[in-house]
């Protein structure tokens, strides 16, 4: 069964904010000087999930999201105002 042309157990994100957002995750990351390894281990996800979410392959859930901006130290807020500042910068 299709909808829409996509099979309903497809996985569909929008590419320029998980890309977004995936630089900013990395900028904060690279400022504190942890290893992506290291954040996967403290937010609790795979080492090879947060590869994909590092490179804008994956957007993350809410709960992730916010798991991600506690192990790096900032808030919520500031890890998506870093997100639409990228994406701006891509405009």
């Amino acid at each position: 069964m299709q909808f829409n042309g996509v099979a309903p157990s497809t996985t569909r994100y929008e590419a320029e904010p998980a890309l977004a957002f995936g630089n900013a995750v990395r900028a904060f990351r690279l400022e504190l000087s942890v290893a992506q390894e290291e954040l996967a281990a403290l937010a609790g996800v795979e080492r090879w999930h947060m590869g994909k979410i590092g490179r804008g392959e994956h957007l993350p859930a809410l709960a992730l999201v916010l798991k991600i901006a506690a192990v790096l130290k900032i808030s919520g807020t500031e890890l998506m105002a870093a997100t639409e500042h990228n994406m701006q910068l891509r405009c």
